[in-house]
């Protein structure tokens, strides 16, 4: 029997009674930044930063994480990238950890090793509540076009400390800095994406030994 996409989203209507959609505008002296998420999406991506490879990557996440994605972004791109790149990073964190809500039915942790030719990056991650980042990438260049290669980890500490999730990232091979930090965004979205289904046999229920998360 063949599963339709509709059939699909109302599986997940039922399990989680709720759409897990999350819109987050933040506004500073520096940025205005707005992320729209839908957890149980197909993988759109509108993405406009003014920082082109940023966007590459956030089309990664959604794209592998099955997450629709719209962020819009404007920012003081006339100093660097570094306050947009952060602010993305906390807005995108927050609007997770608002789609999450309580955590109630999802599988919680995520692992995936990803390839991209002679890179290979593994993500294990935890929606635990509690902001941890294990950071092991080894990025041999200093920028990739015009992108600061030092902002890939300010990316993932402003996602971590707003989506309240421990995260470790490491790099097993790579020489090339665009496949590492791409092969670093992909397994991010395929270990997002595995802990934050349904778990159809404790729907409902937080999935921590504690009750709360």
């Amino acid at each position: 029997m063949q599963i339709t996409n509709h059939q699909v989203n109302s599986n997940y209507d039922r399990l989680t009674q709720t759409p897990r959609i999350a819109t987050v505008h933040r506004t500073t002296s520096e940025t205005n930044v707005q992320v729209t998420i839908n957890l149980d999406g197909r993988g759109t991506c509108t993405a406009a930063t003014g920082i082109p490879f940023l966007d590459h990557m956030l089309h990664q996440i959604a794209s592998h994480g099955l997450i629709d994605i719209d962020v819009q972004a404007k920012g003081d791109w006339e100093i660097d990238d570094h306050h947009t790149n952060e602010d993305v990073g906390i807005t995108l964190g927050q609007a997770l950890n608002q789609a999450l809500s309580n955590r109630k039915g999802i599988v919680r942790f995520g692992s995936f090793l990803a390839p991209l030719d002679e890179a290979l990056v593994q993500v294990v991650l935890d929606f635990s509540g509690r902001p941890h980042l294990s950071y092991g990438l080894q990025i041999p260049t200093q920028r990739v076009g015009t992108y600061d290669t030092q902002l890939v980890r300010e990316f993932f500490v402003a996602l971590v400390n707003h989506s309240q999730m421990t995260l470790h990232i490491r790099q097993l091979d790579g020489i090339n800095s665009h496949h590492i930090i791409e092969a670093t965004f992909k397994a991010f979205a395929r270990a997002t994406r595995l802990a934050v289904e349904i778990d159809p046999r404790r729907a409902g229920v937080i999935p921590s030994s504690k009750g709360v998360l």
